[in-house]
C-alpha cells in the first residue's frame, strides 16, 4: 500500500499476542485414561455392591443451602470451619455451598420428598465432594465418594449389615491389609455425662492443650479425643472414656453388633477414642484404616447417625450408613497391584480403502454394534485415506481381537474380510449378508 500511496506511513506490525495455556484449579484432577478405566471398574463394582444388598440410587446436587451442612455436619468441624466451598449467589443473595460430603444432602432430599413415608429406605449415591484442604496422595479439593445411607432402620443387625457390605467389597476388589476399628457413641445422655466428665479432665490440664482443642473444650470436646497433635496423644488416652458410660441399651445394641460380625468372621479391634469427624453420629461408629496410605489411613468409614433426621426437619427416624473415598481406593488398588489397564478398546476394528467403501463399512459396525460387538471404525486424522498398512498398525494398537477389512475389491463382490489380529493372524473372505454370523462366530471361538 505504501507503494501505490505517496508518502503513505508504513504499516504497524503488531506483534503477534500469546496465549496462555489455561490450567486447572489446584486440587481438583482430571481424570484420564487409562486410569479412567479403573475408576469405571471399581464404579461398576461398587454398583454391583449396593444392588447385591438392595439398595437404590439416589443423586442430590453438588451446591446446596449452607445451612444444609451448617445443621448436618456441625459449626464446630474442621469441615464447616475451614474446607467448605461457600458463596453467595449475587443473582438472589442465597449463601451456597459445593457439598463437602453426602449424607447431610441424601437426609435433606429424604426430608424434603417425604421419601419415607412407606418404610424405611436403602440408598446409594456416588458423585464429586468439594473440601478447600491441603491436596495430598488420595486427597484431593475435588474428591468422589461412594456412600451407604439405612434410613429407618434402628437394630444392630443394619449396623453389621453395611459393614459386611465393605468387607465384601474388599474380597471382591482383592484389597488386602485393611483394618477395621468400631466404637458406641451411646445416646445423647450418655454422651452429655461424658462430655461433662471431659470438660473436668482438659481443663485440669489446659496448660496442655494446643490451641484448637481449647477453643473446642466449650463447644465440642469430644474432638479433641480426635486431634492429630503428637504431643496430646498421652494426655487424650488417659481421657475418661465413653463406653464407660454407656447405659444397658446401648451396651446392647453394641454387643449385638459384634456377634453378627464374630458370626461373620469379620476381624475388629474396639477403639474407645474413635469419634469420626462429623456431629451427627451416635451409638455405632466405625472407620477402615490402612498403614499403605501414608498419614491419612482412613479408607471409609461411618456409623449410627439417629438424630440427623429431625435436626434436618423430618419426623424422628434413626439411620446408618458408611462413606468411602474413590480416589483413596483406587490409589490402594494400584499400591496392591490390582489395576489392570485396559488394553482393548473395542473388539473389532473395521478398515477401509476410502470413497464407496465408507459407506459399508459404516453400516457394518452399526449393525455389529447393534449385537453389542465393540466396533472402532478407522478415522483419518487429516481427512485423507491412510494406507491400509497404517490402518492395520492402528487395529493392531487399539487391541482389537478382529480387523474387518473392506477395501474396493471387497465392495465390488460384497464381501469383508476379516483377520485374527491375536491367535492365527489369518484371514478370510465372507459374504457381506454373513457379516454378523462371521464375526459372532469368531468372537465366541476367540474367548473359549
Amino acid at each position: 500500500m505504501s507503494d501505490l500511496i505517496p508518502n503513505a506511513p508504513e504499516p504497524i506490525k503488531k506483534a503477534p499476542v500469546k496465549i496462555s495455556k489455561l490450567v486447572g484449579v489446584k486440587g481438583m484432577n482430571d481424570l484420564l485414561p487409562p486410569d479412567s478405566y479403573i475408576w469405571e471398574k471399581l464404579e461398576r463394582s461398587l454398583i454391583g455392591l449396593a444392588k447385591t444388598y438392595g439398595y437404590q440410587n439416589i443423586r442430590t446436587p453438588i451446591l446446596e443451602h449452607t445451612g444444609v451442612f451448617l445443621r448436618g455436619i456441625g459449626e464446630v468441624t474442621d469441615i464447616v470451619e475451614k474446607e467448605m466451598y461457600s458463596f453467595e449467589d449475587r443473582l438472589n443473595g442465597e449463601q451456597l455451598t459445593l457439598r463437602p460430603e453426602g449424607t447431610a444432602a441424601v437426609v435433606r432430599a429424604c426430608v424434603e420428598n417425604n421419601l419415607l413415608y412407606d418404610g424405611p429406605r436403602r440408598l446409594y449415591y456416588i458423585g464429586p465432594m468439594f473440601r478447600h484442604e491441603r491436596p495430598q496422595r488420595g486427597r484431593y479439593r475435588q474428591f468422589h465418594q461412594f456412600g451407604i445411607e439405612a434410613l429407618g432402620f434402628a437394630g444392630p443387625e443394619i449396623d453389621a449389615e453395611i459393614i459386611l457390605m465393605c468387607q465384601r467389597l474388599w474380597d471382591d476388589l482383592g484389597i488386602s491389609g485393611l483394618r477395621l476399628e468400631i466404637n458406641s457413641l451411646g445416646n445423647e445422655s450418655e454422651r452429655l455425662a461424658h462430655r461433662q466428665a471431659l470438660v473436668t479432665y482438659f481443663e485440669s490440664n489446659i496448660s496442655l492443650l494446643d490451641e484448637d482443642s481449647v477453643r473446642r473444650l466449650k463447644l465440642n470436646p469430644l474432638r479433641i479425643l480426635d486431634t492429630k497433635n503428637p504431643s496430646m496423644q498421652e494426655l487424650v488416652e488417659l481421657a475418661p472414656q465413653l463406653i464407660n458410660f454407656l447405659g444397658e441399651e446401648s451396651l446392647a445394641h453394641f454387643e449385638q453388633l459384634q456377634q453378627i460380625l464374630k458370626a461373620n468372621n469379620i476381624v475388629f479391634k474396639i477403639n474407645p477414642r474413635l469419634v469420626r469427624g462429623l456431629d451427627y453420629y451416635n451409638l455405632t461408629v466405625f472407620e477402615w484404616i490402612t498403614d499403605q496410605l501414608g498419614a491419612q489411613g482412613t479408607v471409609a468409614g461411618g456409623g449410627r447417625y439417629d438424630p440427623l433426621i429431625e435436626r434436618m426437619g423430618g419426623k424422628p427416624a434413626p439411620a446408618c450408613g458408611w462413606a468411602m473415598g474413590i480416589e483413596r481406593i483406587v490409589e490402594l488398588m494400584k499400591e496392591q497391584g490390582l489395576t489392570d489397564e485396559q488394553t482393548t478398546q473395542c473388539d473389532v476394528y473395521v478398515v477401509h480403502s476410502g470413497g464407496k467403501t465408507i459407506i459399508p463399512a459404516m453400516v457394518g459396525a452399526e449393525v455389529l454394534r447393534s449385537a453389542g460387538v465393540d466396533v472402532m471404525v478407522h478415522a483419518s486424522p487429516d481427512g485423507k485415506v491412510s494406507s491400509f498398512k497404517s490402518q492395520m498398525k492402528k487395529a493392531d494398537a487399539s487391541g482389537a481381537l478382529f480387523a474387518l477389512i473392506i477395501g474396493e475389491n471387497e465392495l465390488e463382490a460384497n464381501s469383508f474380510l476379516l483377520k485374527d489380529l491375536r491367535r492365527s493372524g489369518n484371514q478370510s473372505s465372507y459374504p457381506m449378508e454373513e457379516l454378523l454370523d462371521q464375526v459372532i462366530d469368531a468372537i465366541v471361538s476367540e474367548n473359549d
